[in-house]
C-alpha cells in the first residue's frame, strides 16, 4: 500500500513539475514578446501571430491529437468546442492556470504541453502515453450503451484511441479518393459496432470489431509493412490467377485480387499452412499450394504459386 501511495505521490509531483515548467516557459515568452512589441518590432509580432492560432497551426494540432469522434466528423477545428476537446485529450481541461481559449497565449500553452508530453502524430497508432478514455467525449453517452461500455473499460478505450489515430492517418491517404467512401464506411462501421449489445459476449464483440477495423484500415491504406504481391495460378489456367498481398497487421490480413474483384481477408486458426477468410472467399495456402474459393457456394480452386 505504501508503494502505491508513493507512486501516486510521484505521479502528482511529476505532473506538477511539467505544468510548472510550461508556466515558466510561457512567462518567459510573454515577457520577450512584450519587450519586442514595445521596441516596435511589429514585423516579428505579426509573424508570430501567423504561426500560433493560425489555420495551419490548428490543423497541425488536429493531426497530432485527432479530435474527431471516429464517425468521420468532429468539432470545427479552431472553435471553442474544438479547444475544449484538445484540453481534454491533453489531460489539462479544468486546470486553473490555462490561458483563455480566445487568446494567443492559449495556443502557446497548448503547443508547449504537446512538446513536453511528446505526443506522437497519428501516422502510426495515434496512441499517446498516459492518455485515458476513448477518442470521443463520454459526457453525453447513454447508460447501458456500447459507447458507455467503451468509456468504462480502459482496454476498449485504448482500442478506440488507436482506431482514431489509424483512421486519421487513413483519411490523409484517402484525400483524393473518388468517390469519397471512407467517412461513410466509418459511420457504417460504428453503427455495426453499436449492435454488439446483441452478442452473447458484447465486450468480446467490441474488441473484435476494433481489431478488425484497425487492421483493415492499416492494410487498405498502406499504413503497415506488407509482403507481395504474390501470384497464384489456378486450375492450371494462366488466365485464372489470384494476386495476394499480405499485411503485418494484428490480426494478420491479406488483400486478394481476381480479375476485377477484390477480397479482404483475416488470418484464421488452422492446423497447417495459412488460412484466410473473407466475406465470401477463402484462401488456404501451404508450401506454395493454395485452395481458394471465390464467391458464395463457388467450387474450390487448386492454385500454385507462380515463380
Amino acid at each position: 500500500m505504501k508503494g502505491a501511495c508513493d507512486n501516486a505521490k510521484f505521479g502528482r509531483t511529476m505532473r506538477s513539475r511539467k505544468v510548472a515548467a510550461v508556466n515558466r516557459w510561457l512567462a518567459t515568452v510573454l515577457v520577450v514578446t512584450t519587450g519586442c512589441a514595445s521596441a516596435g518590432d511589429t514585423a516579428n509580432a505579426a509573424m508570430e501571430s501567423g504561426v500560433y492560432c493560425s489555420d495551419t497551426w490548428y490543423r497541425s494540432v488536429e493531426r497530432k491529437l485527432t479530435t474527431g469522434d471516429g464517425r468521420g466528423h468532429g468539432p470545427d477545428v479552431g472553435s471553442d468546442e474544438w479547444k475544449s476537446v484538445v484540453e481534454f485529450k491533453l489531460g489539462i481541461r479544468g486546470k486553473q492556470d490555462i490561458p483563455r481559449r480566445d487568446s494567443e497565449a492559449w495556443c502557446h500553452y497548448i503547443d508547449q504541453v504537446i512538446e513536453v508530453d511528446k505526443r506522437p502524430s497519428t501516422g502510426g497508432s495515434g496512441l499517446a502515453v498516459g492518455m485515458t478514455g476513448p477518442s470521443f467525449v463520454c459526457d453525453k453517452v447513454k447508460d447501458g450503451s456500447i459507447e458507455a461500455m467503451i468509456c468504462g473499460e480502459e482496454v476498449l478505450a485504448a482500442l478506440d484511441r488507436k482506431l482514431a489515430g489509424v483512421y486519421s492517418a487513413a483519411l490523409e491517404k484517402a484525400v483524393n479518393e473518388r468517390p469519397p467512401l471512407l467517412e461513410a464506411e466509418q459511420r457504417g462501421w460504428i453503427k455495426g459496432r453499436n449492435e454488439c449489445w446483441k452478442a452473447a459476449d458484447p465486450g468480446e464483440c467490441v474488441r473484435t470489431a476494433y481489431a478488425h477495423r484497425i487492421a483493415e484500415l492499416q492494410a487498405r491504406y498502406g499504413l503497415v509493412a506488407n509482403s507481395g504481391p504474390v501470384r497464384f495460378i489456378c486450375d492450371g489456367n494462366p488466365a485464372d490467377e489470384v494476386i495476394a498481398t499480405f499485411f503485418r497487421t494484428d490480426p494478420p490480413t491479406m488483400i486478394a485480387e481476381r480479375g476485377d474483384s477484390v477480397s479482404f481477408m483475416y488470418l484464421q486458426p488452422s492446423g497447417s499452412g495459412s488460412k484466410y477468410q473473407g466475406r465470401n472467399e477463402t484462401f488456404w495456402e501451404h508450401q506454395g499450394q493454395a485452395m481458394i474459393t471465390w464467391g458464395h457456394g463457388a467450387p474450390e480452386m487448386h492454385c500454385s504459386r507462380a515463380p
